[in-house]
């Protein structure tokens, strides 16, 4: 296997995750961040339809609503949640931001954020469970690395090009290996929010190879399709 590659957008992200999460451990602020910095899809429900907030009033500091998808992406629940999430972002991403370049690769990494939180306020928009963890995001480069360096790709199927039959391949995957999760965890106190984790990889689909081929517009040195 070769090398993984350096990443500075990458090891940035990495660093940025772990120092957010020292913080929460060193002054014990680690339930209220979850609470006031969590992504709500029910805050936001309430604020699109003009209700009071849904979030408890004793937690002044409160994250605007509209901040929360960026600011959940950088809380995790525990160290287990932190550590897995990173190990998967180091290797994955420094390959990804390697075909895309820092600036795309940031810029996949905030569409899988947006995607995510979407998502999961479109399937749930009153739930009353926070959100926290960069798996959105980190869904949203999974994607793109399956996608651009899968070595064995489907065919075509009739009129529908490769490419889409492989988006598609690969869609119906994530959503089946998440189904799965949920239902393995289903009645335990590990709470894992799928809908999030499958809109930031349709985020990563939809969005893996356009970036790539305008990173090799200016930089030609990735044989990707």
């Amino acid at each position: 296997m070769p090398p993984i590659p350096r990443g500075s957008a990458t090891n940035a992200l990495v660093i940025l995750n772990v120092l957010v999460w020292l913080v929460g451990i060193v002054t014990g602020w680690t339930e209220p961040m979850q609470i006031e910095g969590g992504f709500w899809a029910a805050r936001l429900h309430d604020s699109l339809y003009g209700h009071s907030s849904a979030l408890p009033v004793d937690y002044p500091w409160v994250v605007p609503v509209w901040l929360t998808p960026v600011t959940s992406a950088f809380l995790h629940a525990g160290l287990f949640h932190l550590a897995m999430n990173m190990l998967v972002l180091v290797v994955i991403g420094r390959i990804v931001e390697m075909a895309l370049g820092w600036e795309r690769f940031l810029l996949l990494y905030s569409a899988g954020i947006i995607a995510a939180a979407g998502v999961h306020y479109a399937i749930d928009p009153v739930s009353m469970v926070p959100v926290v963890g960069a798996s959105g995001a980190i869904s949203a480069l999974m994607a793109a690395y399956f996608l651009l360096f899968s070595r064995r790709k489907p065919p075509a199927i009739g009129p529908i090009p490769q490419l889409a039959v492989h988006m598609a391949w690969l869609m119906a995957a994530w959503v089946g290996i998440n189904l799965l999760s949920q239902l393995a965890f289903a009645g335990t106190a590990l709470g894992i929010a799928i809908w999030a984790h499958i809109g930031g990889f349709a985020a990563g689909l939809l969005l893996a190879v356009p970036l790539v081929r305008s990173h090799q517009i200016r930089r030609p040195r990735h044989d990707i399709p």
